[in-house]
């Protein structure tokens, strides 16, 4: 795996995805890293963590997936799925008032597999 590092950020500017593969080895099909930049994530993923992204991951109810929000930018958050309705949230509780309802799984680009820090103790695995 080819790690990228890349600012959250600057993943929300327009072609972040379609250009992960340009002028690098890096096909849109592997996992990629982010750092967390904010805190709407606490406590399972504190600012400045790393996540890794797997574009092929299985999506599932309460999966943390990097997605498109509905102004098509994108955002990381837990996705929870109700009777075929596909609700992103942030697990700060703070921020609970800015979860939102996206069209449809399309609009998951990945399931997050692994956070690391700092130290050893922080790194975690997901299903």
């Amino acid at each position: 795996m080819q790690e990228i590092k890349i600012n959250i950020q600057d993943a929300l500017k327009g072609d972040f995805k379609h250009n992960m593969g340009d002028g690098g080895s890096c096909a849109e099909s592997e996992p990629f890293a982010l750092q967390v930049i904010d805190d709407s994530m606490e406590p399972e993923f504190a600012k400045g963590c790393i996540i890794i992204i797997d574009p092929t991951g299985v999506v599932r109810d309460g999966s943390y997936v990097f997605a498109k929000d509905l102004g098509d930018e994108y955002i990381f958050r837990q996705v929870r799925i109700r009777e075929g309705r596909y609700i992103l949230t942030p697990t700060n509780e703070k921020y609970q008032a800015s979860a939102f309802e996206i069209p449809g799984i399309e609009y998951i680009e990945g399931v997050i597999t692994q956070r690391a820090g700092r130290k050893r103790s922080y790194h975690k695995f997901y299903d």
